[in-house]
C-alpha cells in the first residue's frame, strides 16, 4: 500500500444482531489493513454507550480505532471524561466534530463549535491525539456562504487539528476547488476525501438531501432509472465511484476515508477495482 490514508467508518449498532453483523463486516474490511476505522457518535452524545462498546470490541481485536466525539450540547466534564475513556483504552485518533443539536435539547453546552473542541482536546491533552476533522467541498448545508465555511474550517485548523475528512461528494471538481481555496487561504492540513458507496438510491437521496451532498442530475436519472433491478445499480455505481476514486487518487488525494454503512461488500468491490 502507499503512504496514503485509507480509512473506513462505521456507526453503532443498536441491537446485538447489528453488532454481529458489524463484527462480519470488520472481519473483512481489515484483511486489507485501513489504516483505522472511525466510529460515528450520535447528535448530543445519544448513542455514546454504544459508541463506546464498538470501539472496546474494536481495541480487543488490536484495530487502530478514532471514535468521532461532537460536542455540542455537552460540557468540558464530560468531555474530559470522555477524553480520558479513550486515553486508557489506548486510542490514538479521535473526530472532532460540532454535531447537530438532538432536537428538544434547549441549550449548546459548553461549545459551540468544532473548533473549540479541537482547542479544549489540546489544552486537556497536548499532542496525545491526532485530531481529524470535517470539511466540506459542497460547503456546509448551515454555512452562510462558502468563505465563512472555508473560514470556519479554518479556525478548525489553526486550534490544533491535523488532518480533515470531507462530506462525501461525486463531483471531484468540488473537492480540488476546495483545497486549491485552502491552499490559497494557508490552510495546510491532509484534507481526505470523504467516499460514500452507491448501494441503494432511495437511501442516497435521503442522506444527501439531509447533509447537503449533492448527487448531480445525470447521475439521479441514471439510479433512478434501475428501479427495483439492485444489482445492475450497484454494479453501475461501483463504476462511478471506482471512477471518482481513481481520479482524485491520481490528481493527489492523500487518501480516502469509506462511509461503508457497517457492510463491506461494496467498499471492498471498489477497493480491488482500483487496486490498493
Amino acid at each position: 500500500m502507499s503512504d496514503n490514508s485509507f480509512s473506513f467508518e462505521l456507526f453503532p449498532p443498536k441491537t446485538e444482531t447489528g453488532m454481529q453483523k458489524l463484527q462480519a463486516a470488520v472481519g473483512e474490511l481489515a484483511r486489507v489493513n485501513p489504516l483505522y476505522f472511525s466510529v460515528t457518535y450520535g447528535a448530543g452524545g445519544s448513542t455514546r454507550e454504544r459508541t463506546f462498546e464498538a470501539v472496546a470490541w474494536l481495541r480487543e481485536q488490536g484495530i487502530d480505532t478514532a471514535p468521532h466525539l461532537s460536542c455540542i450540547g455537552s460540557h468540558r466534564e464530560e468531555i474530559r471524561e470522555i477524553l480520558a475513556h479513550y486515553q486508557a483504552q489506548g486510542v490514538r485518533r479521535i473526530v472532532a466534530l460540532r454535531g447537530d443539536m438532538p432536537s428538544g435539547m434547549g441549550e449548546p453546552g459548553d461549545f459551540r463549535y468544532a473548533n473549540e473542541l479541537v482547542a479544549f482536546i489540546r489544552a486537556e491533552t497536548g499532542d496525545r491525539f491526532h485530531l481529524e476533522v470535517a470539511a466540506y467541498p459542497e460547503v456546509h448545508p448551515q454555512a452562510k456562504d462558502a468563505q465563512a465555511d472555508l473560514e470556519a474550517f479554518k479556525l478548525k485548523a489553526e486550534a490544533g487539528a491535523n488532518a480533515a475528512i470531507t462530506q462525501y461528494f461525486y463531483n471531484a471538481d468540488s473537492y480540488f476547488d476546495f483545497v486549491e481555496r485552502c491552499t490559497a487561504a494557508g490552510i495546510d492540513l491532509p484534507i481526505v476525501p470523504g467516499i460514500m458507496p452507491i448501494t441503494n438510491y432511495q437511501q442516497l437521496a435521503r442522506f444527501s438531501d439531509a447533509c447537503g451532498a449533492e448527487i448531480p442530475r445525470w447521475l439521479r436519472k441514471r439510479l433512478e432509472g434501475f428501479g427495483e433491478d439492485l444489482d445492475s445499480l450497484r454494479d453501475f455505481g461501483a463504476e462511478v465511484v471506482t471512477r471518482l476514486c481513481a481520479r482524485l487518487l491520481e490528481q493527489g488525494a492523500p487518501g480516502l476515508h469509506f462511509y461503508t454503512m457497517n457492510q463491506a461488500k461494496a467498499t471492498l468491490r471498489i477497493w480491488h477495482n482500483l487496486g490498493l
